[in-house]
């Protein structure tokens, strides 16, 4: 019987046995062969160091830009192939949209020995000496690609780690003419990508005593860099691995699955036919004469979507949910779009933002299928073509705003109810008490979000803000001009 999971890696890259004499003949004479160049035959583990960049995917202040980057000094990593496990820590410094100086904060990437979560396990198997060994002990296939005039032997494997559609992971890696491991791409589920392409490249290699290794390493997920690497140098076989792996008690794992918190919604009205619905990431349900409009529909991930699509129905029985508002394209409050998009439900958004969602959310969701591609809908993106939109059946308004000049987003928006005086917003004001002292300098979106409603001439009595207050209440005008010094 196939063993799974870390386990059979150890097994397989120990002993390698039956299923490496079971890979073709010419798969295996290639990964041979750049195994012995590179250096991996008698590679057991290894420790690298040098510094990088660390990259925050889906928190990007444009949606059609790059993904925020933070250095990485004194940047130092260790893997027991062995085992499997690897352990990476750095030094970052990084400076707050909110502007200011610069914050020193720590950076580890873990990987326990008992992971079976192959968006963690990757960073071990899309290492060059990784991928080799993987290659070795797991059936690969062997073809050939020429990119860019440049002619590469593919050798392709499936990890027995399976996803939660019960797919294996696709391994796949270019060896150049040297016999160089140069390009690793695998797939992980994601809940904007479907399945997302994680595609590494390695060049510039240096050679430490027959152990080949890149000096330069990129790593991107959605088509922008999550992780880059200049490596200084590096140890073969560290006779100190053990402790150079060991994960603190508490540490940190590798790279999540995706964002939390799927608990709830309980529910609020704050007027007739409007409902604050409560979690950790709220939403607001406004009631039309025909159909309903959910603000922030899909907040987290699909099962709090879900939760928060039930609730809705609940409250508003008999009524389509025709209209969901996000407050802005981040992936924490937009992870659970494939919910919305398989109930069917209009995502509006400025136009800023349509291009990128429609892409991201148009391939493939096999690793783990969810609403979406169980209905077989596609996303439906109304994009806002002003800087307003107003929802109205002629006795109800909800009028929605894109906020201008904030650093933390372009294209978010906030919804305004003017009869009923209600707001509902996200990520500009996030105070924790109205006992605090001022903030000193104040907080720069805090100031634009003041400045932005004094523009439309909104003034609130009820704010609700989308991430829950701590204490947890409606928030006044009186506390947002508070939290600046203003009166």
């Amino acid at each position: 019987m196939l063993r799974t999971g870390a386990a059979f890696f150890i097994a397989a890259v120990v002993s390698a046995g039956p299923l490496q004499a079971a890979a073709p003949q010419s798969a295996k004479a290639v990964i041979d062969t750049s195994a012995k160049t590179m250096g991996v035959d008698t590679l057991s583990s290894i420790k690298l160091w040098g510094s990088g960049m660390t990259y925050s995917l889906g928190q990007n202040n444009n949606a059609n830009q790059p993904w925020p980057q933070t250095p990485l000094n004194d940047y130092v990593r260790a893997i027991d192939f062995t085992q499997p496990t690897s352990r990476a820590t750095a030094v970052t410094w990084a400076v707050a949209v909110t502007g200011g100086a610069a914050a020193q904060g720590a950076y580890q990437m873990n990987v326990p020995p008992s992971s079976t979560n192959w968006n963690q396990q990757l960073e071990i198997w899309t290492t060059p000496w990784g991928f080799l060994k993987g290659a070795a002990a797991n059936n690969a296939t062997l073809s050939s690609q020429t990119i860019g005039g440049r002619t590469y032997r593919v050798v392709s494997w499936n990890a027995p780690v399976k996803s939660p559609g019960g797919k294996p992971y696709r391994v796949v890696g270019y060896i150049g003419p040297g016999n160089l491991v140069e390009r690793v791409d695998t797939w992980v589920e994601n809940p904007i990508f479907g399945d997302m392409q994680v595609k590494t490249t390695f060049s510039d290699y240096r050679d430490n005593n027959g152990l080949k290794y890149p000096t330069t390493t990129v790593q991107e997920r959605g088509g922008y860099p999550t992780f880059q690497a200049q490596i200084l140098g590096v140890a073969a076989n560290p006779a100190d691995i053990r402790q150079l792996v060991a994960i603190p008690a508490g540490g940190p794992g590798g790279p999540p699955g995706g964002p939390g918190g799927a608990a709830g919604p309980t529910s609020e009205k704050l007027a007739d036919g409007v409902y604050q619905l409560k979690g950790a990431y709220n939403a607001l349900a406004v009631e039309f004469k025909d159909y309903v409009v959910l603000f922030e529909p899909g907040p987290q991930n699909e099962a709090r979507a879900l939760a928060v699509i039930a609730e809705t129905k609940k409250l508003i029985p008999g009524k389509p949910i025709r209209y969901g508002v996000i407050s802005h394209h981040h992936f924490d409050h937009t992870g659970g779009l494939a919910a919305v998009v398989g109930e069917g439900i209009t995502i509006v958004t400025p136009t800023v933002n349509k291009a990128f969602l429609t892409n991201a959310m148009s391939g493939p969701r096999t690793l783990a299928p969810d609403s979406m591609s169980k209905s077989g809908r596609k996303p439906v993106i109304e994009a806002m073509t002003t800087d307003k939109k107003v929802f109205t059946d002629g006795t109800r308004t909800f009028e929605i705003h894109q906020i201008k000049g904030l650093p933390h987003a372009d294209g978010l928006v906030v919804g305004w109810l003017p009869k009923e005086k209600i707001l509902v917003y996200a990520d500009m004001f996030n105070f924790p008490s109205p006992s605090q002292p001022v903030p000193n300098p104040p907080v720069v979106g805090t100031g634009i979000f003041l400045d932005n409603l004094e523009r439309l001439k909104i003034e609130p009595e009820k704010i609700l803000s989308v991430h829950t207050m701590n204490p947890d209440r409606l928030v006044t005008m009186q506390d947002i001009r508070a939290s600046l010094g203003r009166k």
